[in-house]
């Protein structure tokens, strides 16, 4: 017997091959003790006509405890050693999993205990080796020699397998961890090989409704060489290392069967998109036409202040929708290659490039209203503000008899910001942006008080 694994475990050999070694094992075993008992039974059935002599008396009798002595030994050696060949595929179960200190331990200590085995087995066998209980002139006390020296042995053997028995029942943790692994190793390769026959099947799928998918294909034959390791098994490539590739396998598959299966509503979408784009850009260029008679009349109306920023508007949609066109040719002809990524990309610079454009025409007629507005009534404007002032006053003093200085103190600016802006309505050509913009920023800045007051209170301050 030998302590050291003769081979790597493979969790393609199924744990009946162990056992059925075992049973052949006991069989050659059991014919090795059949002489000794043929030899026992053999002379009183042919008394007189067989070739041994019979001495009766002390001499067979100790021939006889010494036979039940040696049968004793090889039964304890028996079970030595069919408890160390459990204890190896324990052993090698293990190492095919486990590369952790606790492991490696595990292996020094078996080869240890496999060192005591291997004396013990050495002491049985030279003691069964040291006297032919057949031979015919056996003396009676070289049969109590043999008798002494095989107990002795059957002794050893028995305090050996002890050790082992209790070596065996503290791998337990790691022999568990080890077949939990070993357990989800077959139905992770398993659903690798399905997802790569899912997303393959998707793939055909889509070819044939006229989508190339090229990109597609090119990932899914990346996975061949992982799938040629997969099927070489996780004797060659480790346990670990082959559920980590399932597992990816299985994710990258699957991310090609969803991408595959979505394929031909990405494609309507992509079409839909570029008549979406293209029909804005045509009604933004439309409108960014109606820009320049707004300017004119913010021009006559106004103080420069108040359009100035707006003057490059016209030119910059102008840009903004002939680049944007530009753009959505490219995007088409990207669709038109299957190129779905840079068709996605380059529709997003489109919607971008149009919202920018949007944004600038819309201000141009939303700040031509709200100068209106202001022009004919400044009255509500004034009013709006102040009811944002006293209402975060009146937050500020609930509880209180006096308000902290850190919300008075930008409030009572914000009041004097507001009589400030009021002030520049004074005059023949008042700033009307100006004041529109100065009352926006005095709201935002009482905003942030009363979030202030309302954080700190919701705190328990």
């Amino acid at each position: 017997m030998t302590a050291t694994p003769s081979q790597p475990y493979s969790p393609s050999v199924p744990r009946a091959h162990h056992r059925a070694a075992r049973r052949a094992l006991g069989d050659a075993l059991a014919l090795i003790a059949l002489p000794v008992a043929l030899a026992l039974t053999l002379p009183a059935a042919f008394a007189g006509g067989g070739t041994r002599r019979w001495f009766g008396g002390r001499a067979e009798s100790q021939r006889a405890e010494a036979q039940a002595a040696k049968d004793a030994a090889a039964a304890a050696f028996y079970e030595l050693d069919t408890a160390q060949r459990d204890l190896r595929i324990s052993i090698e179960t293990i190492t095919a999993v486990d590369d952790s200190p606790a492991a490696r331990r595990a292996v020094a200590d078996f080869e240890a205990i496999g060192r005591r085995v291997d004396e013990a087995s050495s002491q049985y066998i030279d003691a069964v080796d040291a006297h032919d209980l057949d031979r015919d002139d056996l003396e009676a006390h070289a049969a109590s020699q043999a008798r002494t020296r095989l107990t002795a042995a059957k002794d050893e053997l028995g305090r050996v397998k002890q050790e082992l028995d209790r070596f065996t029942d503290g791998l337990g943790p790691l022999l568990g961890k080890a077949e939990t692994q070993l357990a989800r190793l077959a139905p992770a390769v398993e659903r690798a090989r399905q997802g790569l026959l899912a997303a393959s099947n998707a793939l055909d799928a889509v070819r044939a409704s006229g989508l190339t998918a090229d990109d597609l294909a090119a990932r899914l034959a990346a996975l061949a060489p992982e799938l040629t390791k997969l099927n070489q098994g996780a004797g060659q490539h480790g346990v670990p290392g082959t559920l980590e590739r399932a597992e990816r396998v299985a994710r990258e598959a699957e991310a090609v069967r969803v991408e595959a299966e979505r394929l031909p509503e990405r494609a309507a979408e992509t079409d839909h998109r570029l008549v979406s784009l293209r029909t804005r850009a045509q009604a933004l260029t439309t409108r960014a036409g109606q820009v320049e008679p707004v300017l004119s009349e913010l021009r006559r109306r106004f103080t420069a202040e108040c359009w100035q920023d707006l003057q490059h508007v016209p030119e910059l949609a102008g840009d903004n929708v002939r680049q944007a066109e530009l753009k959505l040719k490219e995007a088409q002809a990207a669709r038109d290659a299957q190129r779905w990524p840079d068709a996605t990309a380059l529709l997003s610079t489109v919607r971008a490039l149009l919202n920018t454009t949007d944004e600038s025409v819309s201000a141009a007629g939303d700040r031509l209203r709200r100068l209106n507005a202001v022009q004919k009534d400044p009255q509500q404007e004034i009013e709006r503000t102040r009811f944002a002032i006293r209402d975060a006053q009146r937050l500020a003093m609930a509880g209180r008899n006096t308000p902290d200085p850190r919300h008075a103190r930008p409030l009572d600016d914000a009041v004097a910001r507001l009589d400030r802006a009021i002030g520049t309505l004074e005059g023949r050509h008042p700033d009307y942006w100006h004041f529109l913009t100065e009352t926006e920023t005095v709201r935002q800045s009482v905003t942030r008080v009363v979030s202030q007051i309302r954080e700190e209170r919701g705190a328990g301050h």
